[in-house]
């Protein structure tokens, strides 16, 4: 019986969690792809979630993306600095506050936006293949299911104020 390219059998000690396993292994192919594709664009992962963000929001203040995207402030605040340093996004005052400053994009951000929506675009053929709508509708509510699954573990992980 001939198995399917990337497609592995769940390994015994693996065998309690077949959708963990199997989710581990797409999201790393996933990652891999998107990676390789981003590298094409001159950014790393996540960079691009950043600028699709801000494109849609206008400027915003750092701990907004942190919170959007899921991160950390150090990790968010490299991030920042990278695209900062590359041109792709700057830090403006904050109208409402003096002290603060917000995340905006630039014009040579803007100038980036159709080749991610493409690198986006051919990251989603790639992962359908050759699925029908009727087969991805159900996949993209289960994966949205899972998503609030992992997302109320992880807030049960994290003490209360």
């Amino acid at each position: 019986m001939r198995q399917e390219r990337g497609v592995r059998k769940t390994p015994s000690a693996a065998a309690r969690g077949p959708v963990s396993h199997q989710l581990f292994r797409a999201t790393r192919m996933h990652r891999m792809l998107a990676g390789h594709l981003l590298r094409d664009v001159g950014l790393h992962r996540g960079q691009e979630l950043l600028l699709m963000h801000l494109w849609d929001s206008g400027p915003v203040r750092q701990t907004e993306l942190i919170e959007v995207l899921d991160s950390d402030s150090p990790t968010m605040t490299r991030m920042v600095q990278r695209l900062e340093k590359a041109g792709l996004v700057e830090r403006v005052p904050d109208p409402t506050d003096g002290r603060a400053s917000l995340v905006a994009p630039t014009a040579a951000s803007e100038e980036l936006r159709a080749r991610i929506e493409q690198m986006w675009h051919d990251l989603e053929v790639a992962t359908v293949g050759e699925m029908t709508e009727a087969e991805v509708a159900p996949l993209l509510a289960g994966l949205a299911r899972v998503e609030a699954n992992l997302a109320d573990a992880v807030a049960r992980l994290r003490p209360a104020p």
